[in-house]
């Protein structure tokens, strides 16, 4: 009786053990993330656009990428379908505290469905197609930090904010060929006075090829009332910060498109890239951006590289009220240069030392380095920030 107590014991754990063991064999689940930081000197920043600059040694958290632990998983579904996941952290290695205003998942969180021959469907807070097909062609997010985005990141080249409420549908890829669209909802009820469908609602297309060397990449994202009094809608309180000098008045819309293509000739890859964007603003002021980006790098040894890129964003303003700060007339433009070198210790341990210096010119008044704490003081219309830091993905 006592063996047969047992065998019967050891029979029923193994019909209980075996859903959970096949149901392992095909859900996974990864745990990843990168740890980002260094050092930065910038030779002129204010607290503002009128405000009185100073030099600045900083420790700075999430240089070359942004600091980040994430979940991403996968069931399969049978017939090719699988279920798939990401819920992705942002955090700051210098105090601890999380980022994209306080979210505990504010890089990334989506939930959908993904078919190898169809594509895939998820709905959630994703990057839009500016980000998925042309900012991998930037210097910016190859090789030169976030210091070396364009001015202001009005193309959002280097994605500084995401879409909430957002579906997305990206295709497979079909002999290097791929595309994607994304809507984000206002999620608001039509209550009259400008609520409703349209007010903070997003959305993008864009589609990039890649074949042996070459890629080539276009996208265009459009947004309606982003980071409005409807804080529930598509683009919300991470859209503009102190440090991003368009945003000084309530933006109406704003339209980005950009394009994109890269070469490889052996160990050397040359890059050009274009973007417009253009914002209204609520008071019916505008600014319209078209920035012209030459990048190369150079693969120097099996483990050292070099980039150098330059930059050119020449700008057109109507009713220049809204940016006294950051023009004198109608025709501001910037001039910025990127350099810089990664060495690597393995392939998740690397080093970098970046270079990056811009100029306003035209009608500019100030410059404004990507993400250093602020633009140039007053007077000045040059900025130079030198970075070194280290990076560990695991």
């Amino acid at each position: 009786m006592k063996r047969f107590r047992l065998t019967a014991l050891a029979a029923a754990s193994f019909a209980v053990a075996a859903p959970a063991m096949a149901q392992t064999s095909t859900t996974n689940v990864t745990l990843y993330g990168v740890i980002d930081a260094g050092v930065a000197y910038v030779n002129n920043v204010a607290s503002g656009l009128n405000a009185k600059g100073a030099h600045n040694f900083q420790a700075v958290s999430g240089i070359g990428q942004g600091n980040r632990w994430g979940l991403k998983g996968s069931e399969d579904l049978g017939s090719g379908l699988k279920a798939v996941f990401v819920l992705e952290n942002g955090f700051n290695l210098m105090n601890g505290t999380m980022l994209q205003n306080s979210r505990m998942f504010g890089r990334q969180a989506y939930v959908g469905l993904q078919s190898a021959q169809a594509g895939s469907v998820t709905i959630g807070r994703q990057y839009d197609s500016v980000v998925d097909f042309v900012s991998p062609l930037t210097s910016a997010k190859q090789w030169a930090t976030q210091y070396g985005a364009h001015i202001g990141d009005i193309d959002n080249l280097y994605n500084s904010f995401r879409v909430n409420n957002s579906v997305k549908y990206t295709s497979a890829n079909y002999s290097g060929f791929s595309f994607g669209a994304l809507y984000g909802f206002s999620n608001e009820p039509n209550t009259g006075n400008g609520t409703g469908f349209s007010h903070n609602n997003a959305f993008s297309v864009g589609a990039s090829y890649a074949n042996g060397p070459l890629t080539a990449a276009a996208a265009y994202m459009h947004l309606a009332s982003p980071g409005t009094a409807n804080g529930s809608g598509a683009v919300s309180n991470d859209y503009a910060s102190a440090t991003d000098i368009f945003y000084t008045s309530a933006v109406d819309k704003h339209d980005i498109a950009a394009a994109g293509i890269s070469y490889q000739i052996q160990a050397a890859t040359l890059g050009f890239v274009y973007s417009y964007a253009k914002i209204n603003y609520v008071n019916q002021s505008s600014i319209r951006v078209n920035t012209f980006e030459l990048n190369g790098k150079y693969q120097i040894a099996p483990n050292l590289l070099g980039g150098l890129a330059f930059i050119y964003s020449d700008g057109s303003v109507s009713g220049a009220t809204a940016l006294s700060g950051i023009t004198k007339g109608t025709k501001p433009r910037w001039f910025q240069v990127n350099a810089g070198t990664t060495y690597a210790f393995s392939k998740r341990t690397e080093t970098y030392l970046n270079g990056v210096y811009q100029r306003a010119t035209g009608d500019a008044v100030v410059a404004a380095i990507d993400n250093v704490g602020g633009p140039t003081g007053t007077g000045a219309q040059s900025q130079i920030a030198v970075i070194a830091g280290v990076r560990h993905k695991f």
